[in-house]
């Protein structure tokens, strides 16, 4: 096992998190969201992985969508969200749902799934790998967040707008 190779493909899998952080910060997510957000990332970082190696073959072989097609939707769905959020006033703005967070947290870590399936090639060290790629996914995602926290500081409801559109962008990228 290659203890180098691990953290590349930890921070090739956080780097889709890092993306949609720094969109979806830029909704001015509070403190505590940005906390509770970054780690149910990790977690899902931590368990997509394991689920991949015990389960992925047989819910490919089971389900004909691919996991771009769920990626598009997910994305999508976030993103538009933002850009309703864009014309929404501070009043009307509420907390972050948990439900967003766990979509959020599900979009991001869909492809820690698909290293699960292959991850007997990477490791038999399945808990250091989904170690690695839980702490990994967990700062760029907190990170991301607050990045994007600032970047709303300095240029407002337009950084949530093209927040939004960068989202739904990204899911047609992986979609194609």
């Amino acid at each position: 096992m290659n203890i180098i190779l691990l953290f590349f493909i930890a921070i090739s899998l956080s780097m889709d998190a890092f993306s949609l952080a720094l969109a979806y910060g830029t909704i001015s997510i509070s403190k505590e969201e940005i906390k509770i957000l970054s780690i149910i990332v990790g977690v899902y970082h931590f368990f997509m992985p394991i689920f991949g190696m015990i389960i992925g073959k047989f819910i490919i072989k089971i389900v004909p969508i691919g996991e771009n097609l769920i990626t598009l939707v997910i994305f999508s769905f976030i993103g538009i969200n933002m850009i309703i959020e864009t014309f929404k006033t501070d009043e009307n703005i509420k907390k972050m749902k948990i439900s967003e967070m766990i979509l959020f947290g599900l979009a991001v870590s869909i492809d820690s799934f698909s290293v699960g399936i292959g991850m007997n090639n990477i490791s038999n060290n399945f808990l250091l790998c989904s170690s690695i790629f839980s702490i990994t996914s967990f700062l760029f995602t907190y990170i991301g967040l607050l990045l994007g926290n600032k970047l709303n500081e300095v240029i407002g409801s337009l950084a949530t707008l093209l927040g939004g559109v960068a989202l739904i962008l990204l899911g047609i990228i992986y979609f194609i």
